[in-house]
């Protein structure tokens, strides 16, 4: 049998065509009929103020750290024994003054914050150092030169577990919290990167972390005001001590306040006028400082480095 193509073909547009005229005439909808069902979107909207609560969102923020049960205790105002007596206490603090902090080494090796510097509504009291996470056993490092005043073992948990105060030659004193062993005794004197203790999870900690406070005569600066977590540095070599700002952070990078492990390029980087430079595999100090126009010494004065350091690969060194 034989078929007409052409016709078949013809045929088929024709049928197609009708289909569609009466497709559209379908779903076209009077302009009464669509104002109407617009209407009743409108009202089936919920309104969002009456879903999101005050409290749900405190709750929300309160578990963003679940590492940190409760805020330590304040060993310089609660519990503070014969043993720890507070020697700043009745001394007359100074309104400003300018601590020097430049040959500094960060109390961790590269890592990052879980919970940050600040008061605790749902505890009604200050967090008064930052929390950096850590694996119970990993080294911690005296942040600056100074000498060990006190180590001490709170309980199993109690405050800060075992911890550390260090007093330092720039007149600043750090605290090292929920440790698992001591690395030094009382009197110690100790160089900014020497080992002081091991990370733990002592006191009250519900996961292992370095609870790590940075004070002037008794005053707890907010850490991150002095040392740029996500860089592992400082922001710059001093920092200005008053009254009215030493509870704020200083802030020189875009996600500072992101609690999370940053990534780290491999190349030169610059932040707030400082400049700094990934560590590859194989760099020295000298290969460094030939490539940034830069010299050795100069290297270790703005990192608080020997010439004999160790250089970790995907640290970020100071080049200025």
């Amino acid at each position: 049998m034989r078929y007409n193509l052409k016709n078949i073909f013809l045929t088929a547009i024709a049928t197609a065509g009708c289909f569609m005229a009466a497709s559209a005439a379908d779903v076209i909808v009077p302009p009464a009929a669509h104002h109407a069902e617009h209407s009743d979107l409108i009202a089936a909207q919920l309104n969002i103020g009456n879903q999101i609560k005050v409290q749900d969102t405190e709750a929300f923020l309160g578990n963003l750290f679940p590492e940190e049960e409760e805020p330590e205790m304040d060993i310089y105002e609660e519990g503070w024994s014969s043993n720890m007596v507070n020697c700043y206490s009745g001394v007359s603090v100074p309104d400003m003054v300018t601590l020097d902090v430049s040959k500094f080494h960060m109390p961790t090796a590269p890592t990052y914050m879980t919970s940050p510097y600040g008061y605790r509504r749902r505890f009604r009291r200050m967090h008064k150092g930052v929390d950096l996470k850590v694996q119970i056993g990993d080294t911690i490092y005296a942040a600056f030169d100074g000498r060990v005043r006190l180590t001490k073992n709170e309980g199993r948990r109690k405050g800060y577990g075992l911890y550390v105060v260090v007093r330092h030659t720039n007149d600043m004193e750090t605290v090292y919290g929920h440790l698992s062993k001591f690395l030094v005794k009382p009197d110690d004197y100790v160089k900014a990167g020497d080992p002081i203790a091991l990370g733990g999870n002592t006191g009250r900690s519900t996961g292992p972390h370095l609870h790590f406070e940075t004070r002037y005569m008794g005053y707890a600066i907010n850490p991150s005001a002095i040392f740029d977590f996500n860089n592992h540095t400082t922001h710059t070599d001093s920092y200005t001590f008053t009254k009215s700002t030493y509870m704020n952070a200083r802030d020189y990078t875009p996600d500072q306040a992101t609690y999370a492990q940053a990534s780290t390029p491999a190349k030169a980087t610059s932040a707030g006028g400082s400049k700094y430079y990934t560590i590859r595999r194989g760099d020295t100090l000298s290969r460094i400082a030939s490539r940034h126009a830069t010299t050795v010494s100069k290297l270790c004065r703005l990192n608080g480095l020997s010439t004999s350091s160790k250089l970790t690969v995907g640290k970020k060194i100071r080049l200025k």
